[in-house]
């Protein structure tokens, strides 16, 4: 399934809204989309997952990705990600330094 990227600014909250697949072939529409949120100076970069059903290992790297690009001054949320989404970014140890989120 392709993936569907979305963004908007909702008050100090960059949000980015996820649907499909995210994976090799897909990554680099959630990258441009990342560099994006970065130019928006917002404290905050909401990644909203509910919409995403699989995540391959370009996935996390499109995470940590955006880590290095919104810097360490941004939180970096991640919402409503399905039960083996939010795993695999807890098995990676990605959640030390990214939000997960269930709201």
């Amino acid at each position: 399934m392709p993936l569907s990227v979305s963004l908007s600014i909702e008050g100090d909250t960059t949000v980015i809204e996820l649907e499909g697949e995210l994976d090799a072939k897909t990554a680099p529409d959630f990258h441009q989309t990342i560099e994006k949120a970065a130019g928006h100076g917002t404290s905050t970069v909401e990644i909203r997952m509910a919409g995403v059903g699989y995540m391959a290992s370009a996935g996390l790297r499109s995470l940590v990705f955006a880590q290095q690009k919104v810097g360490e001054h941004v939180t970096i949320k991640v919402v409503g990600a399905i039960e083996p989404v939010s795993r695999t970014i807890r098995t990676a140890g990605l959640d030390r330094s990214i939000v997960l989120s269930d709201d």
